[in-house]
């Protein structure tokens, strides 16, 4: 499923991108209100999380214009949490509202929420790619070009499938240490011995057209072109 993202915060934006391509939705953005209508035109995604403070052309005229031509799903997530403003933001055609700063977890479980009673609901999916890689999440196994599979471990699988959603994205070690083990759960020791287990995995599958990068001080990144690699 696709989603069209809508906040001038770039870094927030990136925030809820990876927040849902993370659950396992396709993420297309924009950060202003007419690229907004823009990308809804071009690319039909099949819900819209939008801001209310937009350059250009207000979220809330966004919302009105979009609604006027279809029922897509909306939701609002902003700062503003009067209750005129939560009031006002489903008048003008929003399905839900969410008050920023937001729970990942929360605004996951909005989403699925929503499409169910729209009835696009979702399913989870079990098969990944990236590049030459393929992940069968069900089975917790990795392969590339029809070539002997590699059972991972849980968290193995776990950092696979977020690296293989961010693909050619540098993602910070403290966000792969908060999706794998949760807040204060796990720290950088810890992640570099799971990236090497699961590294030596890959290899194995692997032409080496695909390969996780080490970012030094940042983090890492799955990346699906020739470049050279640093190795731990």
């Amino acid at each position: 499923m696709k989603v069209l993202i809508v906040d001038d915060d770039l870094a927030l934006a990136d925030v809820v991108s990876f927040t849902l391509r993370r659950a396992g939705f396709e993420v297309i953005a924009a950060y202003d209100g007419l690229k907004a209508l823009e990308r809804w035109q071009e690319e039909q995604p099949d819900f819209i999380v939008l801001d209310l403070n937009l350059p250009k052309l207000s979220g809330l005229e966004v919302c009105q214009r979009i609604r006027a031509e279809s029922d897509v799903p909306i939701i609002i997530l902003s700062v503003r949490d009067e209750d005129d403003d939560i009031v006002t933001g489903l008048k003008f055609g929003a399905d839900d509202y969410i008050v920023k700063p937001f729970s990942p977890r929360q605004l996951v479980a909005r989403v699925d929420a929503l499409l169910r009673r729209s009835g696009a609901a979702r399913s989870t999916p079990d098969h990944f790619s990236a590049g030459e890689l393929l992940l069968d999440a069900s089975r917790s196994e990795v392969s590339a070009g029809g070539e002997a599979n590699q059972h991972l471990t849980h968290l193995e699988s776990q950092l696979l499938q977020t690296l293989m959603l961010n693909k050619d994205q540098v993602l910070p070690a403290e966000t792969l240490i908060d999706r794998i083990w949760g807040p204060g759960g796990g720290d950088r020791a810890m992640l570099k011995q799971l990236v090497y287990r699961l590294r030596s995995k890959v290899e194995k599958v692997s032409s080496g057209n695909t390969k996780i990068e080490t970012i030094p001080g940042v983090g890492y990144s799955l990346k699906t072109t020739r470049k050279p690699v640093k190795q731990l």
